[in-house]
Formats: structure tokens, C-alpha cells, sequence
């Protein structure tokens, strides 16, 4: 079995059940997961889309933040989002990003 790292939260396999991630013992991290909930179903719903264009290609990270136009910190969790409820996969590819580092390519199974 492959060895999974822990998340930023401690997990090292965290299920998704719909509520956004949130440091509990940071208020601004509660609020802001609190804030994001109404927003999480159109956020998802843009990165399908966006990846259900280019599937034979996927994305990075960094390529989804700037072909959606999303900032980084709301792309990231809701990536994670989706690659938990399995709706979004690792192609199992890595490309470059703008500083040279290799990246995961995600794509729609």
C-alpha cells in the first residue's frame, strides 16, 4: 500500500463530507471555511468545467488558477475537494510550473 503524506490538516487520508477544511483552532480558518460554503458548489462546478475542456490534456494546479482565473488559495481546497470525492484524478503526468518544479496534472476520470 502506498504511503500517503498528511495533509496540511494532519490527515493522511481525510474523507470529504461537503464541509470545508478549517484549522479549528484558528478563528479566521473557521470563518473563512464558513464564509467559503455557499461558494464551494459554483467553485467545483468552474474547475469541472474548465478540466472537462481539456481532457486529453488536464491541468495543473497552477494552469487552473490561471485559465479559471481562481486564486491559489481557493483553488487549491477545492481541488482537494473534488479529488476526494473522486470526481477529479492524478493523470499520473507532471508538468512544469514557473519556477521549473515539476506539478501534478489532474484530470476528470
Amino acid at each position: 500500500m502506498k504511503h500517503i503524506a498528511p495533509d496540511l490538516f494532519g490527515y493522511s487520508n481525510p474523507p470529504y463530507c461537503g464541509e470545508p477544511p478549517a484549522q479549528r483552532h484558528s478563528q479566521t480558518s473557521v470563518a473563512a471555511a464558513e464564509k467559503i460554503k455557499t461558494a464551494i458548489g459554483p467553485l467545483h462546478k468552474e474547475i469541472l468545467r474548465f478540466l472537462g475542456e481539456l481532457p486529453n490534456m488536464g491541468a495543473t494546479d497552477e494552469e487552473m488558477q490561471f485559465g479559471i482565473g481562481m486564486s491559489a488559495n481557493t483553488q487549491r481546497p477545492r481541488r482537494r475537494e473534488l479529488q476526494l470525492d473522486g470526481r477529479i484524478v492524478d493523470s499520473g503526468k507532471t508538468r512544469r510550473t514557473k519556477s521549473g518544479r515539476e506539478a501534478v496534472v489532474w484530470r476528470i476520470p
